[in-house]
Formats: structure tokens, C-alpha cells, sequence
């Protein structure tokens, strides 16, 4: 599994121009699936969210993790960060799982997310999203499992 992971200070996700999710300060997840995922790296992957050091600290240093400032996430998919862009100009979407596996263990995920963390919301798998947010910093990494 994959996730971008950015630092927010907000963020929302519309589909046909309805806000279904929205977050101030926290953490928004973009996640792709691949074929050899299931639900043990989606854990994995859903600790790293969480856990991970990049909020900062009294002193400035990225060491304070989503949890430990009590923050907000929103986990929304993208199967195209899946994407073999090796080679040419069109990106193949033959690394990426297939389409029913994929929401199968994104709502896994979100299942997982939502006994883990208080503080979670969603965008809609499958769905044309517009989504919006203000990066903090800006704060950006890649996460895989």
C-alpha cells in the first residue's frame, strides 16, 4: 500500500459539488492499493499514518506525531498513486489492484482507522472527488508498506 501523506492546516473533499469530508488541522492520506495488499499492510500502513513525527514540536522539530496533538485525518483513495509511470507518456494502471479488491480493503482500512483514531473522515472510493486542502509547511512524504 501506498499513502502521500501531507501535513494540513484543513482540508475537504467534495463530490458533485457536496462537501463529504472536511478536517482542520491534521493529516490528509491519499491511498493506493496494489495487488499484493491486504489487511496487514493496511494496518502497517495505517500505524505509519498516525504515528509518524511531522508535526513540530516547542522547539520547532517535526517530532509530534498525528495522535500525540490530538489531530484530525482524512484518508481519501487514489488508485493512481499506484501507477507505473516508468516508461512513455501515458501512465499503466497494471500495478494497481483491481477495482473491487481495492475498495474491499479501503473500507478495511477506514474500518481499522475509525477503532484506531477518533478523529477520521473519508472521501469516496470511486467517485469524481474535488479535493482541496492548505499544506502546512508545505509537509509531504511517501509512505509504502
Amino acid at each position: 500500500m501506498i499513502a502521500l501523506i501531507q501535513r494540513v492546516s484543513c482540508a475537504q473533499v467534495e463530490v458533485e459539488q457536496r462537501t463529504i469530508a472536511q478536517i482542520e488541522q491534521g493529516i490528509l492520506a491519499l491511498v493506493a492499493i496494489q495487488p499484493k495488499d491486504g489487511i496487514e499492510q493496511a494496518k502497517r500502513l495505517l500505524q505509519r499514518i498516525i504515528n509518524y513525527r511531522i508535526f513540530p514540536d516547542d522547539s520547532g522539530k517535526m517530532d509530534l506525531s498525528l495522535r500525540e496533538i490530538n489531530a484530525q485525518l482524512l484518508l481519501v483513495p487514489q488508485f493512481t498513486l499506484a501507477a507505473n509511470t516508468g516508461s512513455g507518456n501515458r501512465p499503466s494502471f497494471s500495478t494497481s489492484a483491481d477495482p473491487v479488491a481495492s475498495k474491499r480493503l479501503f473500507e478495511q482500512l477506514l474500518v481499522h482507522a475509525k477503532q484506531e483514531y477518533s478523529k477520521v473522515e473519508q472521501g469516496e472510493f470511486g467517485a469524481n472527488m474535488q479535493v482541496s486542502l492548505i499544506n502546512d509547511g508545505p509537509v509531504t512524504f511517501w509512505l509504502e508498506v
